[in-house]
């Protein structure tokens, strides 16, 4: 069972859905219909998820009713069936405040000059578009056409041929993505290629000119890549993560353009979910570790193979101390692999602990058993559990069949904290790094023309109450293009009251939208009275621009008194 889904799909089980949209941006909403296929069936009723449509008729059905709405799991659609129905068409149309879309101004977007809109189905929003069995442990091939206006360009997480769209591979609901605005295309290789503005395009394909040895590298390790092409979409700053796995089509967001390709991780992350999440997915949301805990983990080996040890021994340090900062201000509950949400929204689950305590499990267990015998085990368990949702108890069952460890998986996984044996990364990089900062305190000049992003965050992070106005005269960080970069120097600024950088938190946090930068600069502002004033007045002027998950999350801290 789902407990974040009314559908029962052990009663009736959407097998396809072919959508039929048309994008409305002068109404903010979709209309149109879906079409959903199952086995036939002599069942009564099949019941959707939906939050907010409105349901205009429903077609070879003997009837249907919307059922109440609750605040989390929104409304479930019952649809009463005929003895062996295999399809229904739902004629429906979306809220323009559906939580799974977004829809910008021409302001808010890089060209200034056309609307967009983009969707982020991520965890239960597909229900916000789509009627449909919202629940990871469901699989489904679909097919769309999409009509927009004003000649903008339609895409989605599928094959494409003009305005049509096709999944041949079965995913899971979150996983059907849609987006519209002014976009151009640029080719990263034979079977790889970016979408995004035309202002940033250019951009985009240089910073991501690596993809294909990106695929190349996971191919190596972990078998084929399954979906035919491997794209990416750069959307406006407002997109509310750093990227989603869409298969076929990554959502991106600008912030990771630095010019130097220091951020990509971000693309290797998004395309290890290719193998881990899209291909092998968690059943449920309380699973979510198997999805990205694995994804971390394959992260970190594309990044070792294709930019070296050193730059992926960084990467892991400074994610395994934002991982200790991140646990501290989590309940006890929270700080375990397999997530307690009954009662909860699951967005709620999204912290670091599955992301960073899954990868140094697997990081962990790889160190026991050797690279090579935890290479042929995650390859063959791809291959085992292709194209299917399986639970945490799936995944020890399969582990413990194939490998024997010591590693105490139990307590990793439903225990708080980090287990004493795990395997703790270490940086050389970052003992100069250390070095540098020393002399700096001590007044000496040091040279850091060839520092990489990593190597600048941990140089500000060790530093301990620096004196910022030095700090600022000598490497001019309120001008850095690097939003990882600014957003530390933002932190900092505020925790120091130094007003040069407090200038640019207006601009910042109404420009940017991705909740990996708001949460910490407004949970650091709430700390002190005039603080808390001041994120309340940006706030106010920036969440319209926000999409609703990153609002969701802001809210729960600036309204959190009230």
């Amino acid at each position: 069972m789902d407990i974040h889904s009314w559908s029962r799909p052990d009663e009736v089980q959407v097998r396809h859905l072919e959508l039929d949209l048309d994008v409305h941006f002068d109404r903010k909403i979709l209309t149109g219909a879906a079409t959903l296929h199952f086995d036939p069936t002599s069942h009564p009723e099949l019941v959707l998820d939906t939050r907010d449509l409105e349901i205009h008729s429903v077609e070879n059905a003997a009837g249907f009713e919307v059922g109440a709405r609750d605040p989390i799991l929104g409304a479930p659609l019952r649809i009463r069936l005929t003895p062996g129905c295999s399809w229904v068409r739902v004629n429906y149309s979306t809220s323009p405040n559906a939580s799974g879309l977004q829809w910008l101004d021409p302001a808010q977007t890089a060209g200034k000059r056309m609307p967009f809109l983009y969707t982020q189905s991520q965890a239960i929003h597909a229900r916000s578009w789509i009627p449909l069995q919202d629940s990871p442990a469901v699989r489904i091939t679909f097919e769309g056409r999409v009509r927009t206006s004003n000649g903008l360009s339609a895409v989605m997480a599928a094959e494409r041929a003009g305005n049509h769209f096709r999944m041949r591979h079965p995913v899971p609901s979150y996983l059907i993505a849609l987006a519209a605005g002014d976009l151009e295309f640029r080719s990263l290789g034979e079977r790889c290629g970016v979408f995004a503005e035309p202002s940033l395009v250019d951009a985009a394909r240089r910073e991501f000119a690596d993809t294909e040895a990106m695929i190349r590298a996971v191919e190596e390790m972990f078998g084929p890549y399954r979906w035919g092409r491997y794209d990416l979409l750069v959307l406006p700053p407002s997109f509310p993560f750093g990227g989603m796995e869409n298969p076929c089509l990554t959502f991106a967001t600008p912030t990771i353009l630095a010019g130097d390709k220091s951020l990509v991780a971000l693309v290797a992350h998004e395309l290890a979910h290719s193998w881990s999440g899209n291909l092998v997915t968690n059943a449920t949301w309380s699973d979510f570790w198997l999805n990205e805990g694995f994804t971390v983990y394959i992260e970190g080996r594309i990044i070792e193979k294709v930019y070296g040890q050193d730059r992926y021994a960084m990467e892991a340090t400074l994610a395994r101390r934002e991982l200790d900062r991140e646990m501290e201000s989590l309940p006890e509950s929270d700080r375990v692999l397999y997530l307690p949400l009954a009662g909860r929204d699951p967005d709620d689950g999204c912290t670091l602990v599955p992301y960073q305590k899954g990868a140094l499990l697997l990081r962990t267990l790889e160190r026991e058993v050797g690279r090579d015998r935890f290479d042929a085990f995650l390859r063959s368990y791809f291959d085992h559990f292709a194209f299917r949702s399986i639970s945490t108890a799936e995944f020890l069952n399969y582990f413990r069949t194939e490998l024997s460890t010591t590693v105490p998986l139990d307590e990793w996984i439903y225990s708080p904290g980090i287990p004493a044996s795990a395997a703790e990364p270490y940086s050389d990089a970052f003992t100069c790094v250390e070095t540098a900062a020393s002399r700096w305190r001590n007044g000496e000049t040091i040279d850091t023309s060839r520092w990489s992003t990593q190597e600048w965050l941990h140089f500000l992070r060790v530093l301990e109450k620096p004196d910022l106005a030095r700090l600022e005269a000598e490497f001019h960080l309120s001008r850095t293009g690097n939003a990882e970069i600014l957003s530390q120097w933002l932190a900092m600024s505020i925790q120091a009251q130094f007003e040069p950088g407090l200038a640019l938190l207006d601009s910042f946090l109404c420009s940017v939208g991705r909740r990996k930068f708001l949460k910490p600069l407004y949970s650091e502002l709430l700390k002190t009275p005039e603080g808390a004033e001041r994120a309340r007045s940006i706030y106010r002027r920036a969440r319209p621009g926000y999409h609703p998950i990153a609002q969701h999350t802001i809210d729960g801290l600036v309204f959190a008194d009230r």
